[in-house]
């Protein structure tokens, strides 16, 4: 599951205008950022520039430009939505790599859209070639238009209201706007989470941060459903970030958190949860669980084991942590953590998903040599599929890996 590369190239004729799009960036709304994406993309020639947005769901990507305006005549001959498994704009986005193809002697282009670490749509454009040359600008105008999303995301709904896909619940928006970015990396380090039902979620978050020295993780997992359970884990979620950025060690985020929960529920509610910290430079995994499964872990693309933890009780029934494991990890190790509700769903026949099933999926899309994003998201459809779409509990994926790679 390695990171592409991209060889560099020095600015010259025909390089994107970043610095004309900018210019123009501070007096733009967010439903013209198609049109700086324009400006930037001029000097290659291109043209027919579209936007896309992957959904929550991760299954479909839908036009981001606004319908209506300048683009009502367009209506009909614009994709509004196009399937991220039967498309050349879904390959893009799965591969992570730019997909061409000849259209009336030209080329349609279509490139990932990547924010900092994360792919959440694709940028597609027409130009005259494709050469090697055209293709490095186009993917990095795909990294712009990145940027440019997400320092939009904080002041508009507009991108929130393209991604969604179906109606979402209360509970399920209030979770989505407590999770981070759901790709963080490094040349050192990645995490990744993905959860589901993505429309419906509720109770199952997680979050992490990559400091000076550590990458940090939680995954978390309140009782019940619905507003409440929601609320839970946004007090648990809030409280791990208090303890992290105080600088508390893994024990000690235990006890803030069991505190804070217990403080609001009297140990008549529970979190469970997953917290760890890895060292960037030299690939130590500490680790502890409070109630949830344990992580699985992959090395060279095969799944070794299972780690091993004495878990200590959920937070908010002021129990102690009993201990906190340690891995040394190899560079390429990824560790997968995981809530309940991925394994205990049942087939229509009552077997269970079970973690067997989940390590042998795992190492089966680890083995195609994917994205670790990518590898979740197939890992998600499973678990669906298995479910027939319907789950009975929450489940949530953390993937982390570590590359021990120089920035």
């Amino acid at each position: 599951m390695a990171g592409p590369s991209l060889p560099r190239q020095t600015a010259g004729v025909g390089s994107p205008a970043y610095q004309e799009a900018l210019d123009i960036l501070p007096d733009c709304s967010p439903a013209e950022l198609p049109a700086v994406l324009e400006v930037a993309a001029r000097p290659l020639g291109a043209r027919d520039l579209r936007l896309y947005l992957t959904d929550f769901q991760g299954v479909s990507l839908q036009l981001a430009a606004p319908v209506g305006g300048d683009d009502a005549d367009e209506v009909g001959t614009v994709e509004i939505e196009t399937d991220v498994m039967g498309s050349m704009a879904g390959r893009a986005f799965r591969s992570g790599e730019a997909v061409t193809a000849e259209r009336d002697g030209a080329v349609r282009v279509w490139v990932p859209l990547v924010e900092r670490g994360e792919r959440t749509g694709v940028v597609a454009l027409t130009v005259d070639q494709a050469n090697d040359e055209v293709l490095r600008d186009c993917i990095r105008l795909g990294r712009f238009a990145g940027l440019l999303v997400r320092s939009f995301a904080r002041t508009t709904d507009l991108f929130h209201l393209r991604r969604r896909r179906q109606p979402m619940t209360l509970a399920a928006g209030m979770q989505w706007d407590l999770l981070p970015p759901l790709t963080v990396r490094s040349a050192r380090a990645l995490a990744c989470g993905r959860l589901e039902p993505a429309y419906e979620i509720a109770g199952d978050a997680f979050d992490y941060a990559m400091n000076d020295a550590h990458l940090h993780a939680g995954l978390f997992d309140g009782m019940g459903h619905g507003v409440h359970s929601t609320l839970m884990t946004a007090l648990a979620v809030g409280a791990y970030r208090h303890a992290r950025r105080a600088g508390a060690g893994l024990p000690a985020i235990y006890d803030a958190l069991d505190e804070a929960v217990a403080g609001q529920y009297h140990g008549e509610a529970f979190v469970t949860a997953a917290f760890a910290r890895l060292d960037l430079g030299g690939g130590l995994l500490e680790w502890t669980t409070a109630g949830h499964p344990s992580p699985i872990l992959l090395r060279d693309r095969r799944v070794v084991r299972q780690l091993a933890c004495v878990p200590s009780l959920p937070l908010g029934l002021g129990g102690a942590c009993r201990e906190v494991a340690a891995e040394a990890l190899e560079p390429g190790d990824c560790v997968l953590f995981f809530t309940d509700g991925v394994v205990e769903g049942r087939s229509a026949g009552g077997a269970e998903f079970g973690t067997d099933r989940l390590a042998e999926r795992f190492e089966h899309h680890a083995a195609s040599d994917a994205q670790p994003d990518e590898v979740l998201r197939r890992l998600v459809d499973d678990v669906l599929d298995y479910n027939a779409h319907k789950l009975r509990d929450d489940a949530s994926l953390l993937l982390l890996r570590w590359s021990d790679q120089p920035g």
